[in-house]
């Protein structure tokens, strides 16, 4: 079935009335007609069946049959801090991150980060991942929208964690402890990830992490991807929790 992200104002009551960029694609590129039926989404959470009672140029009315409260979220909420990265890679991580049940991300400028932090600031930039992360939310049947942080630094970034989450280091020099030893323990309801860029974090980095409660942990003994270790960790703390095939 058609899922549509939609501003809440969309919905009145058992009435719903969509324009713009929602309306052409359902008046002009899916072609849908009157009586076919749909979800929208205001990104909180709230998903609306309904049916399309009329289509005109630029406006498609519809009755709203039904509400559903947070469809397809996880249970534990992953806030991803990435460092950021050369090329659509960044992209990537945020259209398969929403799709695996990353709630948050953080862009994250770290020693090693090879674009600035202006290059993540750019409007375009803003823009085109907010609607990565939009369309792979409509695709993989969430009902809330993940959230964009600002681009940040890794300090600043590593203030965000706080002393009833969880928050991981990932390293690939980190010893003794590896994540499924820390899936042992009863997870909080928050889980902070820290990813560095593709040189990795500096060790200086790690042990200031270190020092706020962020754990250090290894993924295993293969060196995985700037854009792999993320989702790779978050998909293990979601199989945990049985979010994934639970």
């Amino acid at each position: 079935m058609p899922r549509f992200l939609v501003d809440a104002s969309a919905v009145q009551g058992e009435r719903a009335l969509l324009t713009g960029e929602v309306a052409h694609r359902i008046s002009r590129v899916l072609r849908m007609s009157p009586g076919a039926t749909a979800d929208l989404l205001d990104g909180a959470g709230n998903v609306y069946s309904i049916v399309i009672s009329s289509i005109d140029r630029d406006r498609v009315s519809c009755r709203v049959t039904s509400t559903t409260k947070d469809v397809g979220e996880p249970s534990v909420r992953i806030t991803l801090c990435q460092g950021i990265m050369k090329s659509d890679k960044f992209d990537w991580v945020l259209q398969k991150g929403t799709e695996v049940g990353i709630s948050e991300f953080v862009p994250m400028v770290s020693k090693r980060s090879v674009p600035k932090r202006s290059d993540a600031e750019s409007p375009g930039k803003r823009a085109r991942w907010a609607k990565i992360i939009a369309e792979a939310m409509e695709q993989s049947g969430r009902s809330r929208l993940p959230v964009l942080h600002p681009a940040t630094t890794f300090d600043d970034a590593c203030a965000l964690a706080t002393p009833n989450s969880l928050a991981l280091i990932p390293w690939e020099e980190a010893r003794g402890r590896g994540l499924k030893q820390v899936l042992t323990t009863p997870i909080p309801h928050r889980v902070l990830l820290y990813i560095g860029p593709e040189g990795g974090f500096d060790s200086s980095e790690v042990q200031h992490a270190q020092s706020l409660g962020i754990h250090p942990v290894s993924l295993g003994s293969r060196i995985l991807r700037a854009e792999t270790a993320g989702l790779v960790a978050a998909s293990a703390i979601l199989y945990h929790t049985s979010d994934l095939g639970g």
